[in-house]
């Protein structure tokens, strides 16, 4: 169906807020099994590896839906294809909380990720809505919810589990979800599609912004190695404060109040991404990313030195994605959608090969092995940032001259 030109709304404090509060509700249903993750294993008596793969199903669920929903944004009413994904979402949760078998877990932790998509929608949405000057600080500050909503779902879901067992928590998170499809309904603007074609040709589309754009294919995986990094650290954390600190569910989640502090470099970042050459950013960062899997290294009896790499750690990786996605929005303005989707479709890749990888690794090497999977995969991303750096620049130099 041809598409309307309609003025696109004002990017109202109102708005904003609702795309934040959103972004952070949602994208927590990705993250609540994380702490979950000892209880699980003890409720379906089953290793500490198969118990990560709830993580890891969850992660490339979010890719799927990623890769097959988001693009649709660029052809149909992005609010209304909020609220239809709400219901499934909600349906998602709820089958978790009564999966009787792990078997059941693992689909609708599947489901729960291809379905809480929305925050992709709405960062997007952000960039379009915004006045070009302020992009990079209107991202930030969706992008601050989005943070705030991976990290203090730890903290919730964690209490919730220690006070009223695991399934609990998805129980919840279902009647959020009803709440925030309210909340979508009544305050957020409509914002018509740009794209007059097929869904077939906008898939492949995608192809064409992946051979063409240098940019997108660095940022994509700048992102995902960062991703995998954190999401190897987080889905392995629960075991290691049980094994050498005796502690449970809910002090893993309440170090996601310690990576909070996160979410005042992604504000700053996004300041400076408005003024500054973002590359220049993301190679400070991606360092700071380095440095935190050293400090977790020599870390593993030690909370404070742990406190201090999460710190590290969640300013580096948060404030690499905002460098990332400021590059890939001011390229492709008419695609940012699909150029959202391809970044981060890679990005939870990354973030599914990392939890992973760490959780196979802890089997067999325990932390040592985490940390030794975050230096090198940090340190492989940091070399290809800089290679590819001087190779986008140089490629730029002879197209001008």
């Amino acid at each position: 169906m041809p598409a309307t030109t309609t003025k696109a709304p004002y990017l109202s404090t109102t708005t904003l807020w609702v795309m934040a509060i959103t972004t952070a509700l949602v994208v927590g249903n990705l993250y609540y099994n994380q702490p979950l993750l000892v209880d699980i294993s003890h409720t379906f008596n089953i290793t500490s590896a198969k118990a990560g793969q709830v993580s890891v199903f969850t992660q490339i669920g979010y890719a799927l839906g990623m890769f097959f929903i988001i693009p649709l944004a660029d052809m149909f009413k992005r609010k209304q294809l909020m609220l239809i994904d709400f219901a499934f979402i909600v349906v998602s949760l709820i089958l978790a909380g009564i999966a009787p078998n792990i078997h059941i877990l693992l689909l609708a932790s599947l489901l729960i990720g291809a379905s809480s998509m929305i925050p992709q929608l709405l960062i997007p949405m952000a960039a379009h809505l915004a006045n070009p000057a302020e992009r990079g600080k209107k991202i930030a500050f969706v992008m601050s919810g989005l943070l705030i909503g991976i990290l203090l779902s730890r903290t919730f879901s964690g209490i919730v589990a220690a006070h009223f067992g695991w399934r609990a928590m998805f129980y919840i998170a279902a009647g959020l979800m009803v709440i925030m499809w309210l909340l979508v309904y009544l305050l957020l603007p409509e914002v018509e599609p740009d794209y007059k074609g097929s869904y077939k040709n906008l898939m492949l589309s995608m192809v064409h912004l992946i051979r063409d754009e240098p940019r997108l294919r660095l940022a994509a995986m700048r992102g995902a190695l960062c991703f995998a990094c954190f999401s190897a650290f987080w889905s392995t954390l629960t075991f290691l404060l049980k094994q050498n600190f005796n502690m449970g569910s809910d002090v893993a989640g309440l170090f996601g109040l310690v990576g909070a502090f996160g979410a005042l470099a992604v504000g700053a970042m996004g300041r400076l991404s408005d003024k500054m050459d973002p590359y220049h950013i993301s190679t400070f960062t991606l360092i700071l990313v380095i440095i935190s899997f050293i400090v977790f290294a020599l870390s593993g009896h030690n909370l404070t030195g742990l406190i201090i790499g999460v710190i590290l750690m969640d300013m580096g990786v948060q404030a690499t994605h905002i460098s990332n996605q400021a590059i890939i929005f001011a390229a492709n303005p008419d695609a940012r959608n699909r150029v959202n989707t391809i970044y981060m479709v890679t990005y939870f890749i990354g973030g599914a090969l990392g939890t992973f990888a760490a959780t196979q690794l802890w089997y067999r090497y325990q932390w040592n092995g985490v940390c030794i999977l975050g230096i090198v995969v940090s340190g492989i991303a940091l070399t290809m940032h800089l290679v590819n750096r001087k190779k986008i620049q140089n490629k730029a130099t002879i197209v001008h001259s």
